[in-house]
């Protein structure tokens, strides 16, 4: 199973919010890149990046930060946030990022977001409220089903699906494995669970499933409750 640490890119800095409220937000670095680096030493594969300002924009809003990362880490970087067409999916693979996570526009377009997962790597984030899909940075919950959100992409091509419990999201209260493993089963694609880890025990109950593919890391880390060195 994928261990990928979080960043969270808001105003060119690291941060984590709490339950995707951007008024949240505690920054832990004014220099995400070396962060990315400190993951990277570690061992780490992958990290996780997500443009929170161009969530809620709907555009790539963190690109020096973005363009700083890719030129001084080696590490494969996933990014999402604000992703809402082809010419940006490109910019973003031209820039050097190996996988790009489309989010609202997989609710309001599916065959979209199917057409591009079959000329790039592209990842679907499901982020779900009480089991419904929120769209636009979690500003607002659709009347769709994450799990019905997840049956649609199940031949799509995509490379994984990455779901999030937003009311878990950054609290530290424990990973909701039943939500990611019906989420995996609906869809039958490689599923990375995200939102309210706390600490190593999460990680095993994720692994003890046999059926996950990976997990997001973040508050848990910068907080200190859990020592990532050991699954590197």
């Amino acid at each position: 199973m994928t261990i990928f640490p979080a960043i969270d890119l808001k105003d060119g800095k690291a941060v984590r919010l709490t339950k995707g409220a951007m008024e949240s937000a505690k920054i832990y670095s004014d220099t995400p890149w070396e962060l990315v680096k400190t993951f990277e030493e570690m061992g780490a594969e992958w990290v996780h990046l997500v443009d929170l300002n161009g969530a809620f924009a709907g555009e790539p809003k963190n690109l020096e930060q973005i363009r700083l990362i890719r030129q001084n880490c080696n590490v494969k970087l996933e990014l999402g946030g604000g992703i809402r067409d082809e010419a940006t999916i490109k910019r973003y693979l031209e820039l050097g990022i190996d996988r790009l996570i489309l989010g609202s526009i997989a609710v309001k377009d599916p065959d979209f977001v199917k057409a591009m997962a079959a000329k790039y790597p592209i990842a679907v984030g499901i982020d779900a409220v009480d089991g419904y899909v929120a769209v636009e940075g979690w500003g607002e919950v659709s009347s769709m089903k994450a799990t019905d959100l997840a049956r649609a992409f199940a031949d799509a091509g995509v490379e994984a699906i990455i779901c999030t419990d937003v009311g878990r999201d950054g609290t530290l209260s424990g990973v909701n494995v039943d939500f990611t493993l019906e989420i995996a089963r609906a869809s039958g694609v490689a599923t990375i669970a995200s939102g309210g880890v706390r600490d190593e025990s999460d990680i095993e109950a994720l692994r003890a499933t046999g059926e996950i593919e990976g997990v997001i890391v973040g508050k848990a880390f910068y907080e200190g409750t859990i020592d990532l060195k050991r699954f590197f």
